[in-house]
């Protein structure tokens, strides 16, 4: 099946602005900012066919432009990352199997994460789409807690039934549960990591759908796909040792630069 890759990103984030242009530090001290780190973590990726950089902005454009990438421009009325995937796919001129949607906010996504991820919307025909999970040890449980406390978004929790079905993803910590857990210890909570894999034909439908009440509560645009009866597969990948962490607000780069340096990554 033919793979297309697309990294939606905009400047005027409102908790970050400007965040694709931030610069992020690796072990060996050489400054990548956010867009590039993560087009090359697209590009690390086996089976794709295609990468692009999705944005509205001029600024966005040369920055990718600069490392190589290459850039779909899209409107500014797109409201979130899926929509912009599907006017870039649109503009492209469609013509691939699966759609992937590695938000510009992501530069830890380990390959095998969205090879895991395409590979479990080939193997599940029911499927409209699929998006990755990972379970919580007892360190990332107590650190989305402690982002709660704060008032902070830390990450995205997703509940999934029978066959890995998506039944909600949200802000908050759930499921609850009351249990303290050591450090490295498995739990019940799944943190979800926000790249998505679609069928083409259910990516262009979406911007033509209403919002609902808990996609605007939440501010989750793949809350828009459950609120509208769509199915989605939620596919548990592995960790391997890696930490996995997105970057939502300023205090964010600290913490995604320490990761880097403790995995040796450049």
């Amino acid at each position: 099946m033919s793979v297309l890759i697309v990294i939606p990103a905009r400047y005027a984030s409102t908790r970050y602005p400007a965040k694709p242009l931030v610069a992020l530090t690796g072990a060996s001290g050489v400054s990548k900012t956010l867009i590039q780190r993560s087009w090359e973590a697209a590009m690390a990726v086996k089976g794709v066919d295609r990468v692009v950089v999705a944005t509205d902005d001029e600024r966005i454009k040369a920055e990718a432009e600069r490392h190589g990438a290459e850039v779909v421009m899209t409107s500014t009325e797109c409201r979130n990352g899926t929509e912009r995937c599907a006017e870039a796919y649109s503009n492209l001129g469609g013509g691939y199997d699966i759609v992937v949607n590695l938000q510009g906010d992501a530069p830890l996504t380990p390959a095998w994460f969205i090879e895991d991820l395409i590979a479990g919307l080939e193997a599940n025909p029911w499927a409209e789409l699929a998006t990755p999970v990972l379970r919580c040890e007892g360190a990332m449980l107590a650190s989305l807690r402690e982002d709660r406390h704060h008032g902070r978004v830390g990450g995205t929790t997703a509940v999934f039934g029978a066959g890995n079905r998506g039944i909600y993803f949200s802000k908050e910590v759930i499921p609850y549960t009351s249990e303290s857990y050591a450090p490295d210890a498995p739990t019940p909570v799944f943190h979800h990591v926000g790249v998505y894999a679609y069928r083409p034909e259910t990516l262009l439908a979406y911007p033509d759908w209403p919002i609902g009440p808990l996609e605007t509560l939440e501010g989750l645009e793949q809350l828009r796909f459950l609120e509208n009866g769509r199915a989605v597969l939620c596919t548990e990948v592995e960790a391997r040792g890696r930490e996995f962490w997105e970057l939502n607000n300023p205090s964010d780069v600290a913490r995604i630069e320490a990761m880097m340096a403790g995995m040796g990554l450049e």
